[in-house]
């Protein structure tokens, strides 16, 4: 049995093994009472354990006395961005991010719409260890879970941070492979907007993994031939939360990046002419 692993980000095991609705649950608690209740943003992916866990979460952060809001399936960035658009406390992402479907995790979000950091993890995981969270009495836990969908705010930000104009003049042909994941709900759609000719596989969020969700050359096999035969000139492939892309271009160089990259899409629309960069990402 792998054992549930414990990081900067959050915590992740293997479902039904390791990590366990009593896990979900019991953290959801150690952050409402790290946070000292307040309002918390949840979303998930959308692998099978999904709601199972997402419905933990919820469970821990009401009896704690916390204010929900439920963002439904989205990328855990749109949640980041979220945090501050409805002035939250806090947030928790239920995704494996790049790991198997067999996989779920937690994400813990601060006020700010970043992680936590090392000291700030080391305390929530104090508070989760001792196990002496906060209660709410049974006429002060929230009546209703209230419903946002991030993804237009996701989309908006995203205007605002490049020149949609200039890329909108380069008629882009772009594939895409969202692994049926999270990314299927904004990343066509995004595409649109910047006035690309899309040609999306593996979109719909409602199916399973057709691949490990992880962006690999192996992985990205599939999309390389659809860049290949549709004559596109990039195809990027997601992970299940959009923390993680993987990049092929005309050429068939493949590159795999974390949090970067806005800025390796900004330097292709730029330069049609980019070579492979290999930068690991680290989601």
């Amino acid at each position: 049995m792998k054992p549930l692993k414990i990081g900067i980000t959050g915590v992740r095991g293997i479902v039904g093994e390791t990590f366990t609705p009593e896990v979900a649950v019991g953290f959801a608690q150690a952050f409402a009472t790290y946070l000292d209740r307040g309002r918390i943003l949840v979303c998930r992916d959308t692998r099978l354990s999904g709601p199972m866990v997402r419905s933990a979460v919820v469970a821990g952060l009401l009896a704690a006395g916390c204010e929900v809001i439920d963002l439904g399936i989205c990328p855990t960035p749109s949640l980041q961005l979220a945090v501050t658009w409805l002035k939250a406390d806090g947030g928790i992402a239920v995704t494996a991010g790049h790991n198997p479907a067999q996989w779920s995790a937690l994400k813990f979000v601060r006020g700010d719409g970043l992680y936590l950091n090392p000291l700030q993890a080391e305390e929530l995981l104090d508070i989760f260890h001792q196990g002496e969270f906060a209660k709410a009495t049974w006429n002060k836990i929230q009546a209703a879970i209230q419903h946002q969908d991030p993804i237009e705010h996701h989309i908006e930000s995203l205007k605002n941070a490049f020149d949609t104009i200039a890329i909108k003049a380069r008629r882009l042909k772009v594939a895409v492979d969202c692994c049926n994941g999270a990314c299927s709900r904004l990343i066509p759609r995004w595409l649109a907007e910047l006035g690309c000719e899309v040609v999306a596989i593996n979109d719909d969020s409602t199916a399973t993994f057709p691949h490990q969700p992880e962006p690999t050359p192996e992985t990205m096999a599939q999309l390389s031939a659809v860049v290949k035969a549709g004559h596109a000139d990039i195809g990027f492939a997601h992970d299940a939360d959009g923390e993680r892309l993987g990049i092929v271009d005309e050429y068939f160089h493949y590159g795999c990046y974390g949090t970067d990259r806005c800025a390796l899409w900004r330097i292709y629309c730029a330069h049609p002419g980019w070579t492979d960069l290999h930068i690991r990402g680290h989601a």
